[in-house]
């Protein structure tokens, strides 16, 4: 099988290389090593154009995409909606039309925005309707619809709060900041799960592997078991590195003024991709102690 991996870069993609490298996924038990994974990023193939996403998949016989680029700038995005809308879902259904073309299989990466603002205290499910409140949410939500409507076999999983060691993300900023400021403000009225982007990578490596993708099409919700604050999560990180000369206090959202409204509980319900497909969910402190010794 043929798997072509866009985005490959940033956060997930990088993590998919180190699943495909490590050939070991969920179970440590490779069923099919001679898949064939193709790694790309814009310099290798801009997935704006339709006929070079289409030419791709057709030269390189592909059978799966894995969709792991995005507009993820949330403020940003606020004034650069063009290329969001253009990125995050114009760009999706040109992989949706090329793989479905090919007769082939689209996972793509959502987004716990597509929910937007608060849902009370009970974890987000899949049928739940959704109510993005920024322009990222918006074109995450229309890249799912692209989907939809392209007909295409895919499977879409929504995540939250991603982190790993590669780019930029809130466990090396405050990795950063807990080790060089003497007091740090962390927001507490926003809760969630933080999402190790290994353990995402790893859990679709596994499912491309064991072929589970043919059958169980749709939209699934991923994020590491548990719930915590921007605050929590904070505190466990400068816990975790060392940092114990940061006086780490928390503070309301309103005192960090933002063009998003950003959810106050995007907990993610993960039960309908546990049931389908087996696999048990890391808890995200054990997650976050694994990045951070792999820094």
């Amino acid at each position: 099988m043929n798997i072509l991996v866009t985005g490959a870069n940033g956060q997930l993609g990088n993590c998919m290389r180190n699943a495909v490298n490590a050939r070991q996924g969920y179970n440590k038990q490779v069923e099919n090593p001679e898949d064939h994974y193709i790694f790309t990023d814009v310099s290798e193939l801009d997935i704006t154009d339709a006929d070079a996403v289409t030419k791709a998949v057709k030269e390189n016989d592909i059978n799966v995409i894995v969709n792991c680029a995005a507009y993820t700038n949330v403020d940003k995005a606020e004034t650069d909606a063009e290329f969001a809308e253009l990125l995050n879902a114009k760009a999706v259904r040109n992989l949706a039309d090329a793989i479905k073309s090919n007769n082939g299989t689209l996972i793509h990466i959502s987004t716990d925005y597509v929910f937007g603002g608060s849902s009370g205290n009970t974890p987000r499910t899949e049928e739940e309707p959704t109510n993005p409140t920024g322009v990222y949410g918006e074109t995450k939500l229309h890249g799912e619809q692209e989907i939809e409507r392209s007909g295409v076999k895919a499977l879409v999983f929504r995540t939250a709060w991603l982190y790993s060691e590669y780019g930029k993300n809130f466990v090396k900023t405050m990795l950063s900041l807990t080790a060089t400021k003497p007091q740090l403000n962390v927001v507490f009225d926003q809760v969630g799960t933080p999402t190790y982007a290994q353990d995402l990578a790893d859990a679709i490596f596994h499912i491309i592997d064991n072929r589970l993708m043919d059958g169980n099409e749709g939209i699934y919700h991923y994020s590491n078991e548990g719930v915590c604050s921007w605050y929590d999560f904070t505190k466990m990180i400068a816990e975790i590195a060392g940092n114990s000369g940061c006086d780490i206090q928390p503070c309301h959202s309103d005192e960090f003024p933002s063009p998003v409204v950003r959810p106050s509980y995007s907990v993610l319900d993960k039960s309908k991709f546990k049931q389908t497909f087996g696999l048990k969910v890391p808890y995200w402190t054990d997650s976050v102690k694994k990045c951070i010794s792999r820094l």
